[in-house]
């Protein structure tokens, strides 16, 4: 559901809407779905697997240079391999505790977690969207 609500939401983004903000000290969809990335590329398989690919660069979250193509396509494999890690973890897997960011918790504890982040970022662009909406309706929306 996660990852269908989220494509319904940024089936239609623009270069411009990367970078759109309402104001300095709010989050951009670039810095979103970076971040989502950085998710799905290195946090969850470090917690599935138990290691991270050695060519993520440490600079990925926010960064500029990035078109929203190469984001987009990032998002397509971190989701393809989140699904290949799902299949290959064992209920057994699931059931061992480990002790991460909130203390001894069972493996399935963390991934529900981070997998219920999907959702919480695509709340996040849809919120942002519909501001940039509000605030300039005859500007540039796709």
């Amino acid at each position: 559901m996660g990852f269908y609500r989220l494509s319904n939401i940024t089936k239609d983004l623009t270069e411009h809407h990367l970078d759109w903000t309402s104001c300095s000290e709010a989050n951009t969809i670039r810095t979103i779905l970076t971040h989502l990335n950085q998710e799905l590329h290195v946090y969850l398989p470090r917690m599935l697997i138990g290691k991270t690919p050695e060519d993520w660069p440490e600079d990925y979250t926010g960064n500029p240079s990035y078109s929203l193509e190469k984001i987009m396509k990032d998002l397509t494999e971190g989701k393809t391999k989140l699904y290949e890690m799902l299949d290959d973890t064992t209920d057994e897997a699931l059931e061992k505790e480990v002790d991460l960011f909130m203390g001894k918790r069972p493996l399935q504890f963390y991934v529900t977690l981070m997998i219920s982040e999907i959702i919480h970022h695509e709340g996040q662009i849809a919120a942002i969207l519909g501001v940039e909406r509000r605030m300039n309706p005859t500007g540039p929306q796709n």
